[in-house]
């Protein structure tokens, strides 16, 4: 099994994405399966734009996306994306889309298609936090979700795919009081865990 893990470049005035930085540190086998890693511009339109031509040129059996949600204590795998981008902040590109859907005319919402339950259970099996997330936001995480989803709804049968947010790593947090955060290894854990429930069910 092919399975495509996406990350996020810095963003927001950071120099990490601790996303980026996890799926960097991975093995390019993960309990079976091949792993084929991509970096994703945070920016609307261009993220799904780069990760659906990986898709296509891939074929994988599944898609896993991981961004940062900074403040969460947990790895949060997450259970569905709305057709809304809604911008706290400009991407990094400078848009910053106020009540806009994702696609026009597409679907209200799609649920993950990667087993979010199972997920976290493997993540915590692992000795690393895990929780289960309702929502992945209205920014250009969420705005990537919706889009994957979209795609293997229309065109990819059979795929596999969903969002995977990690917290800030340690080195983020030493300027920022009371904030969490994980290590590189509890994230390189988490991930390989994630890797690990999605291929072997």
């Amino acid at each position: 099994m092919k399975i495509l893990l996406t990350a996020f470049e810095p963003f927001g005035g950071e120099t990490v994405n601790p996303a980026q930085e996890a799926v960097r540190a991975l093995g390019g086998r993960i309990a079976g399966a091949e792993i084929v890693r991509i970096d994703v511009p945070v920016v609307f339109g261009k993220s799904i734009d780069t990760v659906v031509r990986a898709m296509r040129a891939e074929r994988p059996g599944a898609v896993i996306c991981v961004g940062q949600a900074g403040g969460r204590f947990a790895i949060t795998p997450e259970r569905v994306a709305i057709n809304l981008d809604d911008a706290r902040i400009p991407d990094n590109e400078g848009n910053r889309p106020v009540d806009t859907p994702v696609v026009p005319d597409g679907a209200p919402a799609y649920f993950s298609t990667l087993p979010v339950k199972s997920i976290v259970a493997r993540i915590r099996e692992a000795g690393v936090p895990a929780e289960l997330s309702n929502s992945a936001g209205t920014y250009v995480c969420n705005h990537l979700m919706y889009g994957v989803l979209h795609h293997i709804a229309r065109e990819f049968p059979g795929m596999r795919g969903g969002f995977i947010h990690v917290p800030f790593l340690h080195e983020q947090a030493l300027t920022r009081p009371n904030v969490p955060s994980l290590s590189m290894r509890d994230l390189t854990v988490g991930l390989e865990a994630t890797v690990a429930a999605v291929a072997e069910e």
